[in-house]
């Protein structure tokens, strides 16, 4: 499926960019020019947009690596992203195929000094809207607009831009990963890395738009692009693509079996087996930190309980909840399916009826976000819900809460549970994906094995019994504090599987699960 049209700005903070982002500077490439050079090709970035994870790790990753390698950025010429700027300089100019479009790319850089390609055609992508549709659904040639992205990937990895020449593409979901089957297509061995960070969107069209996007006939086949009689843009990568990443080690485990692998679990298996899948888990950034954090009403050290209240009462006061001795659960999400609202929702009568509280802020389904609000109306002063997303109020909210609710079905990595505790907000979450990688059980929260509403009610039962132990849910609290979720590992990771790639040219490259 392509990502839904309702999906808009999701509830994490992008990667800080304090000044204005600047033209590219030549004199910089001189100083890059002896580093492995990495084209980063994405569909959105936390510094400009962003619709969920894959935004933020677009933002921090490539500047985590940026010490070993000369990393650039490629990204559509979004309304958002071109109104950034005063003047783009045109580097270079990307033909057309068949039914895509011709379109320059230019050059800029953040300010921090991270080189950014634009591809600018304002026809295909200065829209209003998320970068995938409007309030009427998917943009109905998001085929051409994303064809167009991967093609130009690419031509980058061809020398389309006379300066610089990438010599791995790393290629994030399904909006990007026609690049490896161009360059196949062309019998071009570039070596190219696919990072798949939720594998239930997976860029399906119709098999009759093969022509329009220059995609071969005999590539529409079980061993190609053909995925139950649609063309699949993410088939595409995981076929062609010399290593496939996904965001966890569990959920790289998880996408091979029928359960979570979304009809592709036969190939993921195969790329398993030729130690051509991955596991790395995402970091996040230091801008978390509860000491520092502006957003906060009061910035407090672990074991400073005192400031951690203070969080909470502005949370309720904000949420118009009334004074209370009890827990207080937040809710910081998309309202979608995926992520166990309707759980959240079938539990919430107990939660208050146990003394506890809760906050939600986020939005998705309109189903869900009405369960919410009719939710908070009946129990007032209990409940509080904000449709929606505000920075401050999300970052105080993982700072005055007990306890994340997070019952996601599936999570191939999660940043939510990473945050909360950061500000010793002990996650309740469904034991699966980035979930069961990042919180330990008993230790820094509470998992539950089954995704039902007997499996998150358990796990609420036992965060109540620690809530009534101050000695264990301080501990619990000090412990969740102490973890180090940076990108540091992650980018070493990265690193090693970058080297090892580009050493083998393009060919395959067999390595254990990071």
């Amino acid at each position: 499926m392509n990502v839904p049209a309702s999906v808009r700005s999701l509830p994490h903070e992008p990667t800080a960019v304090t000044e204005s982002p600047r033209r590219f500077q030549p004199a910089e490439a001189v100083r890059r020019s002896l580093k492995p050079k990495v084209l980063f090709a994405t569909p959105e970035m936390a510094d400009f947009l962003k619709t969920g994870g894959l935004g933020e790790v677009s933002a921090s990753l490539p500047r985590a690596l940026r010490q070993h390698f000369d990393v650039r950025i490629l990204i559509p010429g979004y309304r958002q992203v071109t109104e950034q700027f005063d003047d783009i300089p045109v580097v270079a100019q990307a033909p057309g195929q068949d039914g895509i479009p011709p379109c320059d790319i230019g050059l800029v850089e953040t300010a921090d000094g991270l080189p950014v390609y634009i591809l600018l055609n304002p026809d295909l992508y200065d829209r209003g809207g998320s970068p995938y549709g409007d309030q009427s659904g998917d943009f109905a040639d998001n085929d051409i607009r994303f064809g167009r992205l991967s093609l130009a990937a690419a031509e980058l990895a061809l020398g389309v831009d006379p300066d610089w020449r990438a010599d791995l593409l790393h290629l994030n979901d399904w909006q990007t990963a026609l690049a490896p089957a161009f360059l196949a297509w062309r019998n071009l061995r570039v070596p190219s890395i696919l990072t798949v960070h939720n594998l239930a969107y997976q860029g399906l069209f119709p098999w009759e738009n093969l022509g329009r996007l220059g995609v071969p006939e005999s590539a529409f086949q079980i061993d190609g692009v053909e995925f139950y009689g649609k063309l699949s843009f993410l088939k595409a990568g995981l076929f062609y693509a010399s290593h496939v990443t996904t965001v966890s080690q569990t959920y790289a485990h998880e996408i091979t079996t029928p359960e979570f692998g979304c009809g592709l679990d036969g190939l993921l298996r195969t790329r398993a087996h030729q130690g051509r899948l991955a596991g790395i888990l995402n970091g996040i950034d230091e801008i978390w930190d509860p000491r520092t954090d502006p957003h906060l009403a009061t910035p407090f050290e672990p074991d400073d309980w005192k400031g951690k209240r203070a969080n909470a009462d502005a949370v309720r006061q904000r949420f118009g909840l009334g004074i209370s001795r009890g827990p207080l659960f937040a809710i910081v999400s998309r309202l979608v399916h995926q992520k166990g609202v309707d759980l959240t929702l079938a539990a919430a009568e107990s939660i208050v009826a146990e003394g506890g509280q809760i906050v939600v802020t986020g939005q998705g389904e309109g189903r869900f976000e009405s369960a919410f609000t009719d939710l908070a109306r009946r129990h007032a002063g209990s409940v509080g819900v904000r449709i929606g997303f505000d920075e401050t109020d999300a970052h105080r909210m993982f700072a005055g809460s007990d306890f994340l609710l997070m019952p996601s079905r599936f999570e191939p990595c999660g940043l939510s549970q990473m945050y909360a505790q950061r500000f010793g907000s002990l996650p309740i979450a469904h034991r699966t994906g980035g979930l069961a990688d990042t919180v330990e059980d008993g230790v820094t929260g509470f998992l539950f094995g089954e995704a039902s509403l007997r499996g998150l009610t358990g796990a609420v039962r036992r965060a109540l019994d620690a809530f009534g132990s101050k000695r264990r849910l301080n501990a619990m609290r000090r412990t969740a504090m102490s973890r180090a979720f940076g990108w540091d590992q992650a980018a070493l990771n990265y690193a090693s599987l970058y080297t090892r790639t580009i050493g083998n040219g393009g060919d395959t490259v067999r390595v254990r699960a990071a």
